[in-house]
């Protein structure tokens, strides 16, 4: 009897939190995410039990797990970026992104690993150097460019020119180094030789060193003068060097075989003869419109006489005609 009321009591408790638990999820479903997000961060701050699930079911998830990783130099294999980011934890995958068409590395690759807590290692030293390249990595799930894209970027990326072709980018980072912390820096390659292009990007971690870096006037690095400005200034000016579309092109002498007016035109056009040519639009005068000229009189009209015309016969002149009806013909003298 005792053995009845204890399974009835159990059947009873474990509907209830079935029920409890339907309940819970009817009044979750409708919530939207920033404050379930508030709520589980609440629980598994207060819960430690809560926060041990909150964690298991991240770590299953390779969004926590794979970091992008840009700034790659050409020739860094997959091999050599996994190795640099070993010392962090066990890696499950770990790749360098080629170009199909060339075979060429794109500068860019991804780490994948096995827990979370390695990947978040790796995140607070996200600045490596990596075959003389200082790569800068972030959560895949950030995109492209990552914790870059900040509102103050524009005032922290420089623009380095005028660099000597034996400068590195470690020396390049030594030289910018102290003025600040980096977060990012290279020197401009040639993607088929490999060799620099006479200019390179740093970009720091505050504005303030940014600054520092620009007004400093000792700016001699390998015996050179070298160019530092914000990059988007950089920018903005090559984009100003660009022929206008208003603008009409200046006339180029035309070849020796030019077809001359009346003359049929050949089919291909003269060497430096662009057609059709852009015209600009007439800027509008200051000076006032001369007046419109006056309605011109209208003339008289004139009256003539008619004239009376000897109406002529049609056809050729008959001879004259002698006695009997025949025709009178008069001898030459």
């Amino acid at each position: 009897m005792e053995d009845m009321k204890k399974r009835k009591l159990g059947e009873a408790s474990g509907d209830g939190e079935t029920s409890s638990e339907e309940e819970m999820r009817s009044l979750l479903d409708p919530l939207p995410k920033p404050q379930l997000v508030h709520l589980l961060s609440k629980l598994g701050s207060q819960y430690p039990s809560i926060a041990e699930e909150i964690r298991s079911i991240a770590s299953a998830d390779p969004v926590h797990r794979k970091l992008f990783v840009r700034g790659l130099a050409w020739n860094t294999t997959s091999e050599t970026l996994c190795a640099a980011f070993l010392m962090h934890g066990e890696i499950e995958e770990g790749a360098v992104i080629y170009d199909k068409a060339t075979g060429k590395s794109r500068g860019y690759g991804f780490i994948t690993y096995k827990n979370m807590e390695s990947a978040h290692n790796a995140l607070r030293a996200p600045s490596k150097m990596i075959d003389g390249r200082l790569a800068v990595c972030n959560l895949a799930c950030e995109g492209l460019s990552g914790a870059s894209t900040t509102h103050d970027l524009a005032q922290r990326k420089l623009y380095i020119g005028g660099l000597s072709p034996d400068i590195t980018s470690e020396k390049l980072l030594d030289f910018f180094g102290k003025y600040g912390d980096i977060e990012e820096g290279s020197v401009a390659y040639d993607k088929d030789t490999n060799e620099s292009r006479g200019f390179g990007f740093v970009t720091y971690k505050t504005v303030d060193a940014a600054k520092r870096a620009i007004d400093d006037p000792n700016k001699m690095l390998g015996g050179r003068n070298i160019i530092v400005k914000l990059a988007d200034s950089h920018k903005g000016k090559l984009q100003q060097t660009q022929l206008p579309t208003a603008v009409v092109p200046m006339a180029l002498p035309m070849a020796a075989a030019y077809q001359q007016p009346g003359n049929a035109h050949a089919g291909t056009l003269p060497v430096g003869y662009s057609y059709p040519q852009t015209v600009a639009s007439y800027p509008a005068s200051s000076f006032p419109s001369p007046p419109a000229p006056a309605p011109y009189q209208t003339q008289p009209q004139i009256h003539y006489a008619p004239v009376n015309l000897k109406k002529e016969p049609l056809g050729l002149p008959s001879a004259p005609m002698g006695f009997g009806g025949y025709p009178y013909y008069i001898s030459k003298q």
